[in-house]
């Protein structure tokens, strides 16, 4: 298990936030940071110390690195505390490799333009 550098000399365990970072691959590691941490402030720190079992999926920048938490990208300036993370237990996210985050509301365009290309009626 990691821990950020922006983490407190004192914070404990239990005060941190302790996360587990799914790689498309299916690899994890954990990382502990403090509840003040931002999105963008988790991607560099693992960018920057990037775990060896990994080596084969490092990325070129640390801005190409995304977090998904609950089905959500996450911005980079949402915290791990506003996002309601419990400290001293486990949270799960995925880190995956995207150059731009989705437009809000891409799914929802994505399901009108499908639905307008049948009419589900029925002729008798």
């Amino acid at each position: 298990m990691s821990t950020a550098k922006n983490a407190a000399p004192t914070l404990s365990a239990q005060d941190s936030i302790h996360l587990k970072l799914i790689l498309v691959s299916g690899r994890t590691q954990e990382f502990l940071f403090e509840p003040s941490t931002s999105a963008h402030d988790v991607t560099q720190y693992v960018f920057d110390n990037w775990p060896a079992e990994w080596e084969e999926e490092r990325v070129e920048a640390a801005n190409l690195l995304k977090l998904i938490y609950h089905g959500r990208f996450l911005h980079g300036s949402v915290t791990l505390n506003a996002l309601g993370l419990p400290p001293g237990k486990v949270s799960v996210m995925h880190l995956v490799t995207r150059e731009n985050l989705p437009e809000p509301n891409s799914n929802d365009n994505l399901k009108k333009s499908k639905r307008g290309s049948c009419c589900r009626c029925c002729l008798s």
